[in-house]
Protein backbone atom coordinates (compact mmCIF):
# COMPACT_ATOMS: atom_id res chain seq x y z
CA UNK A 1 0.00 0.00 0.00
CA UNK A 2 2.98 2.10 -0.45
CA UNK A 3 3.18 4.90 -3.50
CA UNK A 4 5.54 4.01 -6.00
CA UNK A 5 7.97 6.48 -5.05
CA UNK A 6 9.16 5.20 -1.68
CA UNK A 7 11.40 1.95 -1.71
CA UNK A 8 10.01 0.56 1.11
CA UNK A 9 8.18 1.65 3.97
CA UNK A 10 10.86 2.96 6.16
CA UNK A 11 11.28 6.06 3.46
CA UNK A 12 8.22 6.54 3.59
CA UNK A 13 7.80 6.78 7.28
CA UNK A 14 10.66 8.92 6.81
CA UNK A 15 9.25 10.98 4.44
CA UNK A 16 6.20 11.19 7.03
CA UNK A 17 8.48 12.98 9.48
CA UNK A 18 10.00 15.23 7.51
CA UNK A 19 6.55 16.37 6.23
CA UNK A 20 5.57 17.08 9.81
CA UNK A 21 8.69 18.45 10.55
CA UNK A 22 8.65 20.96 7.40
CA UNK A 23 5.28 21.80 8.48
CA UNK A 24 6.29 23.12 11.82
CA UNK A 25 9.07 25.01 9.93
CA UNK A 26 6.81 26.99 7.93
CA UNK A 27 4.60 27.62 10.76
CA UNK A 28 7.73 29.64 12.10
CA UNK A 29 8.77 31.02 8.69
CA UNK A 30 4.79 32.17 8.09
CA UNK A 31 5.01 34.32 11.90
CA UNK A 32 7.21 36.32 10.44
CA UNK A 33 4.83 38.79 9.68
CA UNK A 34 4.13 39.20 13.39
CA UNK A 35 7.58 40.08 13.95
CA UNK A 36 8.02 43.98 14.83
CA UNK A 37 9.35 44.98 11.49
CA UNK A 38 12.61 46.38 12.76
CA UNK A 39 13.26 42.93 13.93
CA UNK A 40 12.27 40.92 10.59
CA UNK A 41 15.57 40.56 9.45
CA UNK A 42 16.78 39.25 12.18
CA UNK A 43 14.50 37.24 12.54
CA UNK A 44 14.53 36.04 8.67
CA UNK A 45 18.36 35.25 9.52
CA UNK A 46 17.38 32.92 12.52
CA UNK A 47 14.50 31.20 10.09
CA UNK A 48 17.69 30.53 7.70
CA UNK A 49 19.68 29.14 10.21
CA UNK A 50 16.94 26.78 11.46
CA UNK A 51 16.36 26.34 7.82
CA UNK A 52 19.98 25.45 7.14
CA UNK A 53 20.26 22.84 9.94
CA UNK A 54 16.93 20.99 9.10
CA UNK A 55 18.16 20.38 6.02
CA UNK A 56 21.24 19.07 7.24
CA UNK A 57 19.95 16.29 9.65
CA UNK A 58 17.21 15.69 6.94
CA UNK A 59 14.12 16.99 8.44
CA UNK A 60 14.73 14.52 11.80
CA UNK A 61 13.12 12.00 9.44
CA UNK A 62 15.10 9.80 11.48
CA UNK A 63 12.16 9.88 14.16
CA UNK A 64 10.16 7.35 12.03
CA UNK A 65 12.67 5.80 10.36
CA UNK A 66 13.06 1.60 12.31
CA UNK A 67 16.44 1.56 10.57
CA UNK A 68 17.98 3.90 12.45
CA UNK A 69 19.78 3.86 15.39
CA UNK A 70 18.05 3.06 18.93
CA UNK A 71 18.96 6.48 19.99
CA UNK A 72 17.18 8.35 17.46
CA UNK A 73 14.02 7.02 16.46
CA UNK A 74 11.12 6.88 18.57
CA UNK A 75 9.92 3.21 17.47
CA UNK A 76 11.49 -0.34 18.13
CA UNK A 77 13.50 -2.26 15.71
CA UNK A 78 10.03 -4.33 14.60
CA UNK A 79 8.88 -0.36 13.78
CA UNK A 80 6.29 -0.68 17.21
CA UNK A 81 5.90 2.86 18.33
CA UNK A 82 4.68 3.90 22.40
CA UNK A 83 2.64 6.82 23.34
CA UNK A 84 4.56 9.15 25.30
CA UNK A 85 1.79 10.37 27.07
CA UNK A 86 0.60 13.89 27.44
CA UNK A 87 2.59 16.67 27.75
CA UNK A 88 1.98 16.98 31.98
CA UNK A 89 2.69 13.17 32.18
CA UNK A 90 5.89 10.66 32.33
CA UNK A 91 3.82 8.37 30.04
CA UNK A 92 0.79 6.96 28.91
CA UNK A 93 -1.78 5.79 30.95
CA UNK A 94 -3.70 3.98 28.31
CA UNK A 95 -0.36 2.40 26.96
CA UNK A 96 -1.54 3.59 23.63
CA UNK A 97 0.78 1.68 20.85
CA UNK A 98 0.67 0.56 16.96
CA UNK A 99 2.90 -0.52 14.45
CA UNK A 100 2.27 1.47 10.77
CA UNK A 101 4.93 -0.44 9.46
CA UNK A 102 2.64 -3.37 9.74
CA UNK A 103 -0.03 -2.65 7.21
CA UNK A 104 -1.51 0.27 4.97
CA UNK A 105 -4.66 0.48 7.71
CA UNK A 106 -2.18 1.43 10.43
CA UNK A 107 -0.19 4.06 8.47
CA UNK A 108 -3.44 5.78 8.35
CA UNK A 109 -4.32 5.69 11.87
CA UNK A 110 -1.05 6.69 12.92
CA UNK A 111 -0.96 9.72 10.45
CA UNK A 112 -3.90 11.01 13.81
CA UNK A 113 -0.58 10.36 15.99
CA UNK A 114 0.92 13.62 16.93
CA UNK A 115 4.16 15.07 17.90
CA UNK A 116 2.92 17.33 20.35
CA UNK A 117 5.35 20.47 21.71
CA UNK A 118 5.50 20.42 25.69
CA UNK A 119 6.22 24.07 25.42
CA UNK A 120 3.75 24.93 22.70
CA UNK A 121 5.05 26.04 19.57
CA UNK A 122 2.36 28.54 18.60
CA UNK A 123 1.33 29.67 21.95
CA UNK A 124 5.03 30.13 23.39
CA UNK A 125 8.49 29.25 21.47
CA UNK A 126 7.56 31.14 18.34
CA UNK A 127 6.29 34.28 19.93
CA UNK A 128 8.91 34.41 22.26
CA UNK A 129 11.53 33.85 19.75
CA UNK A 130 9.74 36.82 17.85
CA UNK A 131 10.33 38.61 20.92
CA UNK A 132 13.40 37.61 21.50
CA UNK A 133 14.89 39.23 18.44
CA UNK A 134 13.04 42.28 18.39
CA UNK A 135 14.60 43.39 22.46
CA UNK A 136 17.65 41.20 21.83
CA UNK A 137 19.76 45.10 22.50
CA UNK A 138 22.59 43.87 20.82
CA UNK A 139 22.58 40.58 22.54
CA UNK A 140 23.12 36.93 20.24
CA UNK A 141 19.79 35.16 20.00
CA UNK A 142 20.18 31.46 20.93
CA UNK A 143 18.51 30.18 18.09
CA UNK A 144 20.12 26.89 19.00
CA UNK A 145 17.28 26.52 21.89
CA UNK A 146 14.76 28.00 19.98
CA UNK A 147 15.28 24.92 17.03
CA UNK A 148 15.40 22.63 19.74
CA UNK A 149 12.35 23.34 21.22
CA UNK A 150 10.60 23.49 17.95
CA UNK A 151 12.26 20.40 15.35
CA UNK A 152 13.59 18.11 18.27
CA UNK A 153 12.42 15.27 20.43
CA UNK A 154 13.95 17.26 23.58
CA UNK A 155 10.02 19.31 23.69
CA UNK A 156 8.68 17.13 21.15
CA UNK A 157 6.41 13.60 22.17
CA UNK A 158 4.90 11.40 20.03
CA UNK A 159 1.16 10.81 21.13
CA UNK A 160 -1.63 9.08 20.59
CA UNK A 161 -4.69 11.57 19.28
CA UNK A 162 -6.66 10.58 22.60
CA UNK A 163 -3.71 11.76 24.86
CA UNK A 164 -3.28 14.90 23.07
CA UNK A 165 -4.64 17.22 25.69
CA UNK A 166 -5.45 20.71 23.25
CA UNK A 167 -5.50 22.79 26.47
CA UNK A 168 -3.16 25.78 27.32
CA UNK A 169 0.18 23.60 28.35
CA UNK A 170 0.68 27.38 30.13
CA UNK A 171 4.70 26.65 30.34
CA UNK A 172 7.21 28.37 28.90
CA UNK A 173 10.97 28.90 27.58
CA UNK A 174 13.50 29.20 29.88
CA UNK A 175 14.33 32.64 29.97
CA UNK A 176 18.46 32.20 30.84
CA UNK A 177 18.98 29.90 27.54
CA UNK A 178 17.33 32.86 25.17
CA UNK A 179 20.24 34.64 24.64
CA UNK A 180 23.91 33.20 23.91
CA UNK A 181 26.43 34.82 26.32
CA UNK A 182 29.03 36.87 23.92
CA UNK A 183 33.05 35.58 23.40
CA UNK A 184 34.88 38.10 25.06
CA UNK A 185 38.01 39.04 23.61
CA UNK A 186 40.79 40.04 25.40
CA UNK A 187 43.74 42.06 24.28
CA UNK A 188 46.90 40.99 25.92
CA UNK A 189 49.17 44.02 26.23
Amino acid sequence: GLQSRFKNKSSYMRYSCESRIRSYMKEVSSFISNVHPTARDAYKRIIDLMSDKLKSVKYNGCYFDRREEEAVRLCTMEGWFSCQGPFDRDDCPCKHSINPYSNRESRIVFSTWNLDHIIEKKRAVVPELAEAVKTQDGREVNWEYFYQLLFTVDNLKLVHIACHKKTNHNLSCDKTKIYRKRKQNHKIS
